[in-house]
């Protein structure tokens, strides 16, 4: 998932407005700050601002993927030690459930029946809720 880069209506509107006033008067002036000179550093910040913000953007991506590539690994690395484990000691040792596995004859498995159960409980339960 990537970040979604910014544009500014407000730019592209400002642009439009300026280059249609150029035509009326390239030296439009009314006021100390009402000028089309200023219009067009307000114009230049804007847009520079904006690219800014979308170069950052593109950076936190690049920086999400490589952390996700780490996730990954080392997710790999630690399974794998952890199997490594089980290999040296057994599935069952304490020396697995101080690696952080959960050891075999700790493992409760429910019978078929029991989960058949549970499973039309829970079937049953969601047609209730449901209007007819």
């Amino acid at each position: 998932m990537t970040y979604k880069q910014r544009g500014s209506r407000v730019l592209e509107k400002a642009v439009l407005r300026c280059t249609q006033l150029e035509a009326i008067d390239p030296n439009m002036n009314f006021e100390d700050t009402c000028n089309l000179q200023y219009l067009r550093q307000l114009i230049e910040k804007l847009r520079s601002q904006l690219d800014s913000y979308n170069n950052a953007l593109k950076l936190l991506d690049s920086i999400r993927t490589e952390i996700e590539t780490m996730e990954k690994s080392l997710s790999e690395l630690s399974g794998r030690l952890l199997l490594g484990v089980a290999c040296k000691y057994g599935n069952n040792s304490v020396e697995y459930m101080m690696a952080g596995g959960v050891r075999k004859s700790d493992r409760i498995r429910k019978s078929i029946a029991t989960r058949r159960k549970k499973a039309a409980a829970k079937v049953k339960s969601s047609e209730v809720g449901q209007p007819k």
